[in-house]
């Protein structure tokens, strides 16, 4: 889609949005920054603040009348606008705040296009939300799903609010997992876009609807485009009344992960 006015697709404001938020925690990186309590052990640092600033002010600059949804922020714009942008500034505050290079920035437009950059990868795995591509050194090139590493990434984070039928701590411990695959945490959402990209065969998260989440939902574009399998922990597509999130390379690591998670022991 063309904004005439702007001269920008989608796609490539949300490439630019998620380029200026990944050069700001870029700069910021490795300098002692305030943190922001959010309560629950979680927090903010003025690098999450300043790069949502940033990516607000890309996305304001090419899609003035858009409404964003920033996770620092809160709702930017009226609740009545057709379209919304969610901003996930900096995935993996605390990698990030204890030196740990491991950290996305999430920028999607619900319903369209997405972006998730790797700031210190240096790259921006990227949709129209009709195919999915990485971007390395300003070459593109189409993202292509593979569950040959085996390598399954699953969110450990508590709470777990589908106990007692599904603890995401209790997979990697499943029989069947063990034989068949290999269990990666990452803490960051990066690990969903490695999905589309073939570095990861699958990624198990708990939660609820996760479709509109700043955190999910450029990923969730991105492995759709690429041709994952995404559905909810309990197989059900996601939405208002999914649960969780498994995505998965390929139709056989779905299942088998399905299977393990609906048949513990």
């Amino acid at each position: 889609m063309i904004n005439s006015s702007a001269g920008l697709s989608d796609a490539e404001v949300a490439i630019a949005a998620a380029s200026a938020g990944a050069d700001v925690v870029r700069d910021l990186y490795g300098r002692r920054l305030a943190r922001i309590d959010k309560g629950g052990g979680d927090f903010a640092t003025a690098a999450d603040v300043e790069a949502e600033k940033t990516i607000l002010g890309v996305i304001g600059a090419a899609r003035p009348d858009d409404a964003v949804l920033g996770e620092e922020g809160g709702q930017r714009g009226t609740a009545e606008a057709a379209r919304r942008w969610l901003v996930d500034p900096l995935c993996g505050t605390l990698n990030y705040a204890v030196g740990t290079m491991v950290v996305a920035v999430n920028v999607a437009l619900r319903e369209g296009a997405a972006a998730v950059a790797d700031p210190f990868g240096g790259e921006i795995f990227h949709t129209d939300g009709a195919s999915a591509w990485v971007r390395r050194e300003g070459a593109d090139t189409q993202l292509v799903p593979s569950s040959a590493s085996r390598l399954v990434d699953v969110n450990l984070d508590p709470p777990f609010p589908n106990a007692p039928g599904f603890r995401a701590v209790d997979l990697p411990a499943h029989p069947g997992f063990v034989e068949r695959f290999r269990p990666r945490v990452v803490s960051s959402t990066l690990a969903v876009a490695w999905v589309a990209a073939g570095k990861r065969a699958a990624y198990v998260t708990d939660g609820g609807d996760l479709s509109g989440s700043v955190h999910f939902a450029a990923g969730i574009a991105l492995c759709r485009a690429a041709g994952c399998v995404v559905t909810g922990i309990d197989g059900a597509p996601i939405g208002e009344a999914g649960r969780g999130l498994v995505v998965a390379a390929d139709a056989e690591t779905h299942g088998l992960l399905m299977s393990m998670i609906h048949r513990r022991g």
